[in-house]
């Protein structure tokens, strides 16, 4: 039972916050980095899952500068196999979820794991669209906001429950290998034990360049902190006044 698993290293806020000359991205000097959440129990789920399969490796992803390494070696003092790293060569912080995508899609394809997990979204961007633009890229069934799985690996099949608006769950058969993007919750991530973090620093991880140069599917244009203070607006119940009246103030916010 071969796991690939995609993490993030993602920046969190301190409690000042100052932007860059262009006005597009945070000031480095305002940010401490630190493992994805939602990756955490994806992490977490592979480790279950290949302890239950009784064999197999773990081998997790990550698209970034070797301050990423951080983050990979958290996964493996919890006790993944190894850890492969992307390195696009450049500035991390511009890479959009589809040149994500695609980075990751070349490494893991090559693994041709029997599963590949990632966390349904990133605490930084909130986006939720590298695993699902993976899972096409990969041309594999794609499950998002899974909440719990059963593996069928002798049948080439997995049963997951995947989390609903309104506290519903969906609960559907995919064939595998597939994608599946973990939602916080399905399980409880386990803490490393120090001999484990030691063991974690002295593991080598692979780095590969950045293969394609294509671009990616948006751009930032502007960054800013909401003014304090500003009164809320209730927009009413009519949809298409409401969505004129959002067209109205996110143009008037860009301009």
């Amino acid at each position: 039972m071969d796991i690939a698993v995609c993490v993030k290293h993602v920046a969190t806020l301190g409690d000042e916050v100052e932007f860059d000359d262009e006005g597009t991205d945070v000031d480095p000097d305002y940010l401490e980095w630190t493992i994805n959440e939602w990756d955490t129990y994806a992490v977490e789920e592979a480790l279950r899952l290949r302890e239950a399969a009784g064999s197999g490796e773990v081998v997790l992803f990550a698209v970034g500068d070797e301050e990423a390494d951080e983050s990979l070696r958290r996964g493996l003092a919890m006790g993944a196999d190894r850890a492969v790293r992307i390195d696009p060569g450049g500035d991390a912080g511009v890479l959009d979820p589809l040149i994500v995508a695609r980075a990751l899609a070349g490494a893991v394809g090559e693994l041709g794991p029997d599963l590949v997990l990632a966390g349904v979204q990133s605490s930084d961007a909130v986006q939720a669209a590298t695993g699902t633009m993976l899972g096409q890229l990969l041309g594999l069934p794609t499950v998002a906001v899974v909440k719990h799985i059963e593996l069928d690996a002798g049948a080439g099949r997995a049963r997951v429950h995947r989390e609903l608006e309104g506290g519903l769950i969906h609960v559907l058969e995919v064939a595998t290998p597939a994608v599946l993007t973990v939602q916080t919750g399905i399980n409880e991530p386990r803490y490393a034990n120090l001999r484990a973090i030691k063991q974690a620093k002295e593991k080598e991880i692979a780095v590969r360049d950045l293969e394609t140069s294509e671009g990616g599917c948006a751009t930032v244009l502007r960054m800013f902190a909401p003014p304090a203070g500003e009164t809320a607006e209730l927009l009413g119940e009519d949809p298409a006044e409401v969505a004129a009246r959002i067209v109205e103030l996110v143009t008037a916010r860009l301009s």
